[in-house]
């Protein structure tokens, strides 16, 4: 056990500075949403901006394909909130989802995936059904954080327990972290959107 906890400190210990800076900037950009400061989306520009180079990088191309879409979030949503209403306005009530319409966001997901997939694994690409599945999926989870469709959780809890295997595979262990951190996050913005989901008026 001695052996195994050394070994985990001599590889954090080897991890790049660049991917640290990646997941300290991303931690703040959570803490920042939390706490509706427009900063938030300097610190998300940033961050995808630097594992886009980190994960090409490490092969995982569908993965840095994924900070260019961020990228872009990352400047609509400064762009919204400076230029959109102020906190609580206009806000937007959680939704949620039928059963259908996850069946086909899931099979079109599954879908996407095989097919870059497949276009991939002709390449040096690491992982490429797993590294597509968790960007098509990513990309979905986004667009349902955006609309505010509660079981946006679910998904994202899914994607993140891939992304620690994916990532520590790659030997990011910083990320894998993160992801980890993530994990228990999910759970409590689950569990506190459900809150205020059932305290919506009918």
């Amino acid at each position: 056990m001695m052996d195994a906890l050394l070994v985990a400190r001599d590889q954090l210990l080897a991890s790049s500075p660049w991917e640290l800076a990646a997941v300290i900037l991303a931690v703040a950009y959570l803490a920042l949403v939390i706490r509706e400061n427009i900063w938030c989306w300097y610190a998300a520009f940033v961050s995808a901006a630097i594992f886009l180079v980190i994960f090409w990088q490490v092969q995982l191309y569908m993965d840095s394909g994924l900070q260019v879409f961020y990228l872009a979030m990352a400047v609509y949503g400064w762009w919204q909130w400076r230029r959109g209403g102020g906190p609580g306005e206009n806000r937007l009530a959680i939704s949620t989802w039928s059963w259908q319409r996850h069946a086909l966001t899931i099979g079109g997901v599954i879908a996407a995936a095989f097919a870059t997939g497949w276009l991939l694994s002709g390449t040096d690409a690491r992982l490429p059904y797993i590294d597509s599945f968790t960007t098509w999926a990513s990309v979905v989870t986004t667009y349902m954080v955006a609309r505010k469709v509660l079981e946006n959780w679910i998904y994202w809890f899914v994607i993140d327990a891939i992304s620690i295997g994916l990532y520590i595979d790659r030997e990011l262990y910083f990320t894998a972290i993160l992801f980890a951190v993530y994990l228990v996050m999910v759970i409590i913005g689950g569990l506190a959107w459900y809150r205020t989901w059932k305290a919506q008026p009918i």
